[in-house]
């Protein structure tokens, strides 16, 4: 898998000039941190954001994503349609399950610009269906997640962003709440990295947090790579995770 990720790479590298157009700011994504960005997806463009994951949860349990997938169209300057689709393989102890999870759709819509103290802001509303997926990963009821995405710009090089939100597993009515908080630093023209802290709060469990880093490469105005990778801070929290990304958006239409 790796070696036709890296083929994959060097052929949009030497031939994205040709195959998109220039005219838009640099591409913005949603990975590889836990952050969901405030950007919007170009009017009429499709933008899709993959990633290649391996996750040691303990040392029984072990997950991998080959790949999850984030499709996005942009309708507007405010509004982009998602739909999210993951192939998994789960490892706990000698059981193994694999195949598709259930379908999550849902979409982002632009609420403020940056200015001065305020950060620029979206909304991010999802719902995850409960049967439209492989048997293993049904649940008995749909699940719906929301986020709202913050960021500031501090200088030309360095930004902060943050997320606060909620979602549910399918299974119980009980919520999570989700906290992000990511430093992203530019290093040169192409070559961008990040620093995270998230965590996930349930009411009578013990909080579960985590840290994150990776470095992002822009091969051209409209695609970009990346490579992360986190560890747990409590004891509930996962071991360790490293993931790769290759992300990229066309436009659908010359009009």
């Amino acid at each position: 898998m790796i070696k036709y990720f890296i083929v994959l790479l060097v052929f949009c590298g030497v031939n994205a000039d040709k195959l998109f157009a220039q005219n838009l700011p640099s591409i913005q994504l949603d990975r590889p941190d836990q952050t969901e960005c405030p950007f919007i997806t170009p009017k009429k463009y499709i933008q899709i954001e993959n990633g290649f994951t391996y996750e040691k949860v303990n040392d029984t349990q072990i997950f991998l994503s080959y790949p999850s997938t984030l499709w996005k169209y942009g309708i507007n300057e405010k509004f982009e349609l998602r739909i999210i689709t993951e192939l998994v393989t789960e490892k706990n102890n000698y059981q193994i399950n694999a195949g598709i999870t259930p379908i999550t759709i849902g979409f982002k819509t632009a609420l403020l610009e940056e200015k001065g103290i305020i950060p620029k802001t979206s909304f991010i509303g999802h719902i995850t269906t409960s049967n439209m997926g492989s048997k293993a990963f049904q649940t008995a009821y749909i699940a719906p997640s929301f986020r709202f995405t913050m960021q500031h710009t501090l200088t030309n090089k360095i930004s902060v962003a943050y997320n606060l939100g909620a979602e549910w597993d399918g299974a119980t009515a009980a919520p999570t709440y989700i906290y992000t908080f990511t430093t992203g630093l530019t290093l040169t023209e192409k070559l961008g990295c990040y620093s995270e802290i998230y965590g996930f709060l349930q009411n009578a469990i013990q909080a579960d947090h985590r840290f994150d880093c990776g470095v992002t490469y822009l091969l051209s105005n409209d695609c970009i790579a990346d490579i992360s990778g986190g560890f747990g801070l409590t004891n509930n929290a996962p071991n360790k995770y490293i993931s790769l990304g290759f992300s990229y958006r066309f436009k659908t239409t010359k009009k």
